[in-house]
């Protein structure tokens, strides 16, 4: 039985998460760039931090990392030697969004070495981190997924093993794309009843009963009309995604037409100075005063 981990990136969804791993009575080093967050980390949950990501991966029997993009985990899994330093037969588990071949990549590397992989990517933001809600769609070998699966439902309340390696990647770009063109067409559906001055609370009441109903209208109808948007997941890591999922989609020859659209306006939403808004903002846009 799998006692002793390491978790890599104490970021808004990490932090929560290798604290869940810890709450659920896993022993857990951690390892952060910013050693402030390393040390607050421990402050709060009382396990161990390490000044060096290789050094958070030495004698642990699972590591899982949480960080940027295909660059931070090719230095960090790669180039600084965490998988060189993991014991064979150990897992890797990772949560970050990238792309699909970053995952084969490492997978490749894990391979080598007798290390066991599997990319993990999660969905259901910052809340859904700190509450213990995520969603966790996989990639990878089942009988890795099954040794894995108890540990990342300490922090996940939907765990699925979608294929192989790669899969799980390919398919949080899925749900990207689904999210991108949903909350286009609710900014679009707000603005418009706004502009048509509609009373938007007796609107959503009638249409979240019917076809129109999402979790976004659900949870973000109120503060997107408010104009807050500091609720988790930020525009500028939705355009690294999509950015993902557009090179995917280049190779594959799926279109996706309303992807590109929203991700250029999620650009005005950066040159708005909204690159740290939640994802909800693309309303903003459609709310200017110089809008027609």
């Amino acid at each position: 039985m799998i006692k002793k981990v390491a978790f890599l990136g104490l970021g808004v969804m990490g932090f929560p998460m290798a604290g869940w791993l810890r709450q659920s009575g896993f022993e857990v080093t951690v390892f952060n760039r910013t050693t402030e967050k390393a040390e607050r980390w421990c402050d709060k949950y009382g396990g161990t931090w390490t000044t060096s990501a290789s050094d958070a991966a030495v004698g642990a029997e699972a590591v899982f990392t949480c960080l940027g993009d295909d660059p931070d985990l090719r230095e960090v899994v790669l180039e600084q030697g965490v998988i060189n330093v993991m014991s064979p037969g150990s897992l890797f588990v990772d949560h970050t969004t990238a792309s699909a071949d970053m995952a084969r990549e490492i997978a490749a590397a894990g391979e080598s070495r007798g290390i066991h992989c599997l990319d993990a990517p999660v969905s259901g933001g910052q809340a859904g981190a700190e509450g213990g809600n995520l969603t966790v769609m996989v990639g990878g070998e089942r009988d890795v997924f099954e040794r894995a699966e108890p540990l990342i439902r300490s922090y996940a309340k939907t765990v699925q093993l979608i294929g192989p390696t790669g899969c799980g990647q390919l398919t949080k770009m899925v749900n990207q794309i689904a999210i991108a063109g949903l909350v286009q067409g609710l900014s679009e559906a707000l603005n418009f009843a706004m502009r048509a001055e509609l009373e938007p609370e007796l609107v959503v009441e009638v249409i979240c009963k019917g076809a129109a109903q999402s979790w976004q209208m659900d949870n973000r109808w109120q503060t997107m009309i408010a104009g807050e948007f500091d609720f988790g997941f930020a525009v500028e890591w939705m355009r690294k995604d999509l950015r993902i999922c557009l090179e995917e989609a280049h190779r594959n020859g799926a279109e996706l037409p309303v992807a590109t659209l929203a991700d250029k306006f999620y650009a005005d939403v950066v040159h708005m100075g909204g690159k740290r808004w939640d994802t909800s903002s693309l309303i903003a846009r459609l709310n200017r005063e110089d809008t027609n």
